[in-house]
């Protein structure tokens, strides 16, 4: 195996373990939500945290990457991690409270940023210009892949062994990420003088980018946040009140078909035209979004049945609620590794990758930040179902803003020839 293929390794191994992590928390987040008995507006805090931290820790952790070494920055976020998990095991009883949980939260959100930060920025370093978007796309495979063995073991494990034990197999996976970072990856030496977020913040293909990227933000933060939520919380509160494992089951379907679909739409988009793909996931994100609150009426109208193997009684929403989530990775399949090949592109070039991925994340996270405290007031006075309603909304309010300023700027073509 030569050096290359090892640092290729090394970052999805990392993709790897801090997907694990992540998805862990958003499956278990239902438990959390019945633990601390959380009102619909602590429930939105729970994310607002995450994303707040994320938010906060981008500028300086992306300057930090381009400036200095980002095998190095990326080695203490993976450190960063392995610490906030530990402390997860510490706060998750009913004698802590749910504010403990929420500091513990943004602490995992500092971890995850870095990670995600570094490890796309040296992909995108790394990979072929003709061919980013498919490494790309094969790198959040491996994410993926952590997401649905995070979501069916999470649930497993909790429900088995308790908390400890899913965070035990957290710190178990970073370990190993931070230790083959460290030593398979080369020294990082395209460092750079300056600020680079100056240069790229007046970026044309970054602000037509920007244009669907920070509504679309709004819909898939409330559609991904609530789609478990939706399954897991109490009948009373408008769920559906599935078990953890069921929950997980819901949550790996669309893991399952993002993973499986990643390296292929990413090869795609590499040739017809990254802008289109953005463009159709985007509206198509928004079609299944819509019907996602019709789990329901959908099973009633097809006769499933309530009761599954291993599972127990459930309700004849859980296959059409499987299947819709199963259809929004696939959306999401095809807008994601597009959008990353587009921001690496210009980024590559003069050695500010990091930054350019840094400015992804700052545009997203005005709406990921705020999007969970409508979906906490929506779920206190409009129904859940609003939340969705609210989600598709967003997303393609995005994509028609997208071609309205990427037609006027770019062309009629540009769909297909950026």
């Amino acid at each position: 195996m030569n050096e290359e293929k090892l640092q290729f390794y090394a970052l999805y191994l990392t993709r790897f373990a801090a997907g694990f992590g992540f998805i862990t928390l958003v499956t278990l987040l239902p438990t959390y939500v019945n633990l601390f008995d959380a009102t619909g507006l602590v429930v939105g805090l729970f994310t607002t945290a995450f994303t707040l931290s994320q938010t906060v820790a981008t500028v300086p952790l992306a300057w930090a990457g381009d400036r200095g070494d980002k095998r190095l920055v990326l080695a203490g976020c993976l450190g960063l991690g392995i610490l906030s998990y530990v402390a997860f095991a510490f706060v998750s009883s009913p004698d802590h409270s749910s504010l403990e949980f929420i500091l513990v939260r943004a602490l995992q959100g500092v971890a995850i940023t870095g990670s995600g930060l570094m490890s796309l920025a040296l992909v995108g370093e790394l990979a072929p210009a003709d061919q980013r978007a498919n490494y790309i796309g094969k790198a959040n495979a491996w994410r993926f892949a952590a997401g649905i063995l995070g979501s069916l073991s999470a649930g497993g494990l909790y429900q088995l062994y308790g908390f400890d034990a899913v965070y035990a197999v957290l710190v178990a996976l970073l370990l190993p990420a931070m230790v083959g970072v460290w030593y398979f990856l080369d020294a990082d030496d395209t460092s750079i003088r300056g600020n680079p977020f100056s240069d790229l913040a007046f970026n044309e293909r970054l602000l037509t980018l920007t244009s669907f990227r920070a509504q679309y933000a709004v819909a898939v933060t409330l559609v991904r946040t609530w789609v478990p939520l939706y399954a897991g919380v109490e009948a009373a509160q408008g769920g559906l009140a599935y078990a953890p494992i069921a929950v997980s089951v819901v949550l790996t379907a669309e893991k399952l078909t993002n993973m499986l679909c990643q390296p292929y739409t990413g090869r795609w988009s590499d040739r017809a035209g990254r802008s289109l793909f953005v463009f159709v996931g985007g509206g198509f994100y928004g079609l299944v979004a819509l019907a996602v609150p019709f789990a329901p009426a959908i099973g009633d109208f097809l006769g499933l049945p309530g009761t599954y193997p291993f599972l127990g009684p459930l309700s004849a929403a859980f296959l059409p609620l499987v299947a819709l989530n199963g259809l929004l990775g696939v959306a999401d399949s095809i807008r994601e590794p597009a959008s990353m090949a587009l921001f690496a592109d210009e980024g590559t070039d003069d050695g500010s990758v990091a930054s350019s991925f840094g400015i992804r994340e700052l545009v997203w996270r005005p709406g990921s930040v705020v999007a969970p405290m409508i979906g906490g007031l929506l779920m206190d006075t409009a129904g859940m179902q609003w939340v969705f309603f609210v989600g598709a909304f967003a997303a393609f309010s995005g994509i028609f803003t997208f071609l309205g300023v990427l037609s006027r700027t770019h062309g009629a073509e540009a769909l297909t020839r950026w």
